[in-house]
């Protein structure tokens, strides 16, 4: 189980907190007690502490147990709760940020403050790691949840934050795929365009630590037998670890149906920031909750 080694992985590398934002979610929390029952992490919750609580109870969490593991602190709004646990992150109280029960546009401005945010200059973006049946390697996908269509220097910048997260989970050399409908450039298609600029940027050095290789249709990309059934031959063809989609409704499609039709198991993070971002939608499961919180813990940089 792919998913279940970063876990693993997790466990073992000590000091990290995960701040919370608006916790005073059933889901939420029994990814945080199942966090906490494998050691993954300590954990400060925000928001309504009466409401978080009560849902702990309901779970049977004995808090004098994690007593030295697991804090609540109150908050009366969603921008409060916010505010406080990005502070928390800043402050280097906690190591990784988790949204809750909270829209995403209220945490994001909360991040993107200029006095106690989490900005590095950097694009954020959203990367999707994914365990899909019958295949030996993680698949990830990016960006399917934050930069709507971004152009050649934010696709660059999204490239780069992907590497950087496949190197923290154990992918030495990533091979990035920029995906396109087809594997030729054509000018009219600016996917096809930018995937070649950004083949060219890896080779002069503009973009490092990975392979880059497009335009690629995703089946060439993924399988070597389509790969080699198109006459296509590359270092990335049929082996991508990274899929770089051209638009968000292209990510956003590949992720939902990555899991309903291929009933893939899926971790993701938001990178590009001083820290890592557990940015999960309502619909995630606890289970996918508990993968994003791992991916994050094993991208801490310290």
């Amino acid at each position: 189980m792919l998913l279940e080694s970063l876990i693993d992985k997790a466990t073992q590398l000590e000091g990290n907190t995960v701040a919370v934002a608006v916790a005073e979610d059933e889901e939420v929390l029994e990814a945080v007690i199942e966090a906490l029952n494998r050691n993954l992490a300590d954990f400060i919750l925000f928001g309504d502490k009466e409401k978080i609580n009560t849902i702990l109870n309901l779970n049977h969490l004995d808090s004098k147990k994690w007593s030295k593991k697991l804090s609540v602190v109150h908050a009366d709004s969603n921008a409060l709760a916010a505010e406080l646990a990005v502070r928390a992150v800043s402050n280097k109280e906690a190591t990784v940020l988790m949204k809750g029960n909270i829209p995403t546009s209220v945490l994001l401005k909360a991040v993107l403050n200029k006095e106690f945010g989490l900005r590095t200059g950097n694009v954020l973006s959203h990367a999707a790691v994914f365990e899909v049946p019958d295949f030996d390697r993680f698949i990830i996908v990016t960006d399917a949840g934050m930069n709507i269509s971004p152009d050649l220097e934010q696709k660059a910048q999204i490239v780069k934050n992907a590497a950087t997260l496949a190197r923290a989970i154990g992918i030495e050399y990533p091979k990035v795929a920029p995906i396109a409908a087809v594997e030729v450039v054509n000018p009219v298609m600016q996917a096809t365009v930018d995937a070649a600029a950004l083949s060219m940027m890896n080779k002069r050095g503009q973009i490092t630590g990975c392979i880059v290789d497009g335009p690629l249709a995703l089946d060439n990309a993924v399988s070597a037998l389509a790969a080699e059934h198109k006459g296509i031959h590359s270092e990335v063809a049929g082996r991508a670890d990274i899929l770089l989609v051209p638009t968000i409704e292209v990510g956003n499609v590949l992720y939902k149906s990555l899991i309903y039709f291929a009933k893939a198991k899926v971790g993701a993070v938001i990178a590009g920031a001083k820290a890592p971002i557990v940015l999960t939608s309502r619909a995630d499961s606890a289970e996918s909750k508990l993968y994003s919180l791992a991916l994050a813990i094993c991208s801490v940089t310290k």
